[in-house]
Order: structure tokens, then sequence, then C-alpha cells
């Protein structure tokens, strides 16, 4: 005991001795902000830090729960072994009862706002870089078009949000107000038109980095959502002279082996293996079942953490005879046993599908389901757009311009390739429902669902009836609340996260 007392006072003495320039001085083996923003590595690895963002912003939880869930394609297994605060939450999402606490909603928000301060950083600090124009004018283009990636999703879940343009120095600067989302927008618009200004034309195979289509890509969705027909029909026609195809089968799109493929335009980069940049989101959306090897080939028990994101059998009959997407998409789970613990005796097929007498069937998202040999340890990239988002977007621009015998050649190649007749249709309301079913199916399960409903202005209406759909399919199960699916217009924004609200002074949504 009293040597120990001895060094700590002789450790003390010396570190007193010792001078302000010593105490001062950054070891060289350490990385600081201010040593950092070097070199064009370390700018590349930051900027592997804001694509890596993507996942937590796009591709997680909080994405497919906000983004498929809230919609009529997905609704979930009850567990009723497990009520704890994260699953209720989600629950809660699915049926229109948010509450500003939600930890969901403040995933999603908090993982948008970590890539915007990724990216200001970047932009912050290469002004003082010392490599070439060239890779500075690529790097800056990167980052806002990520920036712009982000605020797109804040914009379209939150309304007008807090706008940080420059790296949060000091406490004061943390604290700024929500901005209208005409403000949000115009900082979207500038960051992604440099982007298409300055990024490369793509390549393939591509490298999972922004180019000039992706950025096209981003900025004729953003058109879209403004309703601004003209303005995405000519970034989406430059896309289409880009390269980009489709490929022959749906299925294979979504296939390890095809990552980064001549449809993808953006996609999210996992890697199965050791390294922690593996993919996950198979497992949540299996059956609650004490073991699912049936399914992933691998010993596995997914008691607790799967039941999510189940496609609803109003969602399977929706594909039309003959659509291929349907068994790439979905498949279906049968056995005995009780709710929170199937037994998987087999897996079916949707097509013309019953449930045999004395059987449980689940129906689940067969997309994302490869081979892998890690439980919750999978290959697969997420996509954010592909090439036939182009398509349909293209096919919308024009119908919406009155131009719908043109939209035809674009909608058409899309239910082609999904074994389908082309459609004649020309009559521009019964053509806009047509390209939002086939928005639907093609885009089943990758997060789109419940922005192209709100986008389109039918997210009151299609919910409801789906409201109407899930009581009454669930009729007898006391787990659907009685004020579950009262959607109104305020409902088409989440809630800002309460700890925001407290810490920022900022003002609440309408409705919260």
């Amino acid at each position: 005991m009293k040597n120990s007392i001895y060094i700590i006072l002789s450790l003390a003495i010396l570190l007193m001795s010792c001078s302000d320039e010593f105490l001062n001085r950054v070891p060289e083996s350490s990385v600081t902000s201010g040593n950092f923003y070097e070199t064009e590595a370390q700018f590349e690895q930051a900027l592997i830090g804001a694509y890596a963002s993507l996942r937590a912003g796009k591709g997680s939880i909080a994405s497919w729960t906000m983004g498929e869930m809230r919609s009529d394609n997905t609704h979930l297994e009850f567990n009723n072994t497990n009520r704890g605060g994260q699953y209720i939450e989600r629950e809660d999402t699915d049926f229109f009862l948010d509450r500003v606490v939600s930890s969901v909603v403040a995933d999603k928000y908090n993982s948008l706002y970590v890539g915007v301060a990724r990216t200001n950083a970047i932009l912050d600090n290469i002004p003082n870089a010392a490599f070439g124009q060239a890779a500075v004018d690529n790097i800056v283009a990167q980052a806002k078009f990520l920036r712009a990636v982000y605020y797109f999703e804040l914009v379209r879940y939150f309304g007008g949000v807090p706008l940080y343009l420059t790296t949060v120095k000091a406490a004061g600067e943390a604290y700024i107000p929500r901005s209208s989302v005409e403000e949000v927008y115009k900082v979207i618009l500038a960051d992604v038109s440099e982007a298409v200004a300055k990024l490369p034309a793509p390549t393939f195979p591509q490298s999972g980095r922004a180019n000039k289509g992706t950025a096209r890509m981003l900025l004729a969705d953003i058109y879209l959502t403004q309703k601004n027909w003209s303005g995405a029909e000519n970034e989406l026609k430059a896309i289409i002279e880009m390269g980009y195809s489709l490929l022959p089968e749906y299925a294979s799109v979504f296939s390890p082996s095809n990552k980064n493929s001549s449809e993808s335009i953006l996609e999210i980069q996992y890697q199965q293996g050791n390294q922690g940049q593996q993919s996950d989101f198979l497992y949540p959306f299996l059956p609650l079942a004490s073991d699912v090897k049936i399914i992933t080939g691998i010993m596995s028990q997914n008691r607790q953490g799967g039941g999510w994101n189940v496609p609803t059998y109003e969602m399977i009959e929706t594909y039309e005879p003959g659509d291929k997407r349907l068994t790439a998409s979905i498949a279906i789970a049968e056995g005995t046993g009780v709710v929170g613990d199937m037994v998987i005796e087999a897996i079916k097929s949707p097509v013309g599908y019953k449930v045999p007498a004395g059987k449980r069937a689940y129906p689940f998202i067969k997309k994302y389901l490869h081979a892998h040999s890690l439980e919750q340890n999978t290959d697969d990239n997420f996509p954010i757009y592909r090439y036939s988002d182009a398509l349909l977007s293209m096919a919308e621009a024009l119908n919406e311009q009155g131009k719908s015998a043109d939209a035809l050649k674009y909608l058409n190649m899309v239910r082609q390739r999904a074994g389908l007749a082309a459609s004649a249709n020309t009559n521009q309301a019964q053509l806009r429902d047509i390209i939002l079913h086939e928005r639907r199916v093609e885009f089943a399960f990758e997060n789109k669902r419940w922005l192209d409903l709100v986008r389109t202005g039918r997210a009151i209406e299609v919910m409801t009836k789906n409201g109407e759909y899930i009581k009454k399919a669930h009729a007898g199960e006391s787990y659907i609340p009685a004020n579950s699916y009262q959607i109104t217009e305020q409902k088409l924004l989440f809630p800002i996260p309460n700890r925001e609200i407290l810490i920022g002074d900022l003002q609440q949504n309408p409705g919260y």
C-alpha cells in the first residue's frame, strides 16, 4: 500500500514539473481534428465514414419500420413474450401511435444528423487540402451528394429541420431553430446540383460510390417529390443514356454476386465475415421460432429478433398472375406451434397458397435471403436506387405532363422483365394508378412505399383502408389498439424527437 502511494506521489510531482509546452504537445501517433484532414488518403477515410452513415440513416431498423411497416405492404407478428420498449415503439409506428420519446424515430433522426456532421467536417476542412484539384472536386461532390441524401431523408420524414451547414464547434452553435421545408430543399438542390456537375460518369462494375448517374437520380427523385415533372424528365433522360440496364431476371438483382451491377444506381455496401461490415436485415423479417435453419441453412434461434416487416396477404394478392416478382420477394413458412415459437416444417410458394387445416403460415421477405455461413452475418447489400426506379420515374414524369403514350415504353420495360404483358392504357388517371402499383411491387420491401404514398397524396386514403383490413384480418386479437390507424394530415410526418425539442427549444410537429 505504501509503495502504491509513493508511486502516485512521484507521478504527481513529475507531472507538475513538466513544462506547459510538453503538456500541450500532441503525440505524433495521435489523430485529431487538427492533424487529420491533410492528405487525400485521410479525406478518403473521412468519406468512408460519411458513406457508413447510409447504413444507420437508410438501411436500419428505423428505416424499414418507418418506410415499410408504416405502409400497407407489411405488418408484424405480435410477440407477447417480449414487451420491451423498442418492440412496442415499432408496433406504435405501424399503428400510427408514434410517441415523441420513440427511440425508433430518434434513431432515424440522429443517424441522419451524424451523416450531416461527417460531411460538414469534410467540406469545412478541404479548402486547406494540399493535393490535386480534380481529387478535391470529387471529394467535395461526394460529400455534398451525401449531405443532400441525409437532408432529403430528414425533410421527407420530419418536415423543416435545423440546417447545419458547417461543423458545430461550440454549444451555442448546436442550438439553432428549424428551417422551413423550402429552405431545406434549397440547400438540398444546391448540394446535389454541384454533385451532378463534378462527379464522374458511372463505370461498370461500379464501386458503390456516388457518380453522376447517382446524383441525377437523387435530383430526379427530389423533382418528383416537388412535382417538377419536366425537371425530373430531363434528369432521367440523362440517366437512361448512361449505360444502365435491367438484369434479365428480377431475383438476380438482389444476389450478392450481382452487387453494384448495371442495374444498381446506388446501394448500401455490406460484406459478410469478421470485419464488422456484415448485413443482418434478413433476420428481423423471419418468424419468431426456436430454429429457422430450414430458411437460413444454418442452426439459428429467432425467438426474440424476428416477427417484423411481415408481408400482408393483401400485399401478396396485389401481384398480378404470372408476376415473377412475387416468388422472388416473398415466401411462406408453414408449420405448427404457438405464436412466438413457430415450428417451421416447410417453405412454400405464395402463389395460390391456402393455409392447410391445423397449420400456421408466416409470409416473410425472401428478397434478401441468400446463402451465408454465420448467424446474422449476411452479404446482402441494400438498394437505394435501381435502374427500374429511373424507368418508372420517367413513366410517371411523362404521364403527369400528358405524355401518357410515351410513358408506356418505360413502364413496360419493367413489366415485361417481370413476365407481365405490356400495358396499353393511355388514360392519364388510370395510368397514374398503374404506375403507383408497379412501384409497389417492383420496390416491395426497399423502404419506398410509405414515401410514395405521401408523395402522391394517397397515404391517408390507402392507410385508412389498410387499417380496416388489418383490424378485420386480426379480429379477436387484442394486441391492436382501438385508436390505431387514425390517419390524418398530421401523421404524414413523424414527431421531432422529444430530446431535441427540450434541449434545442424546437417547435414540435402538429399533432404530437
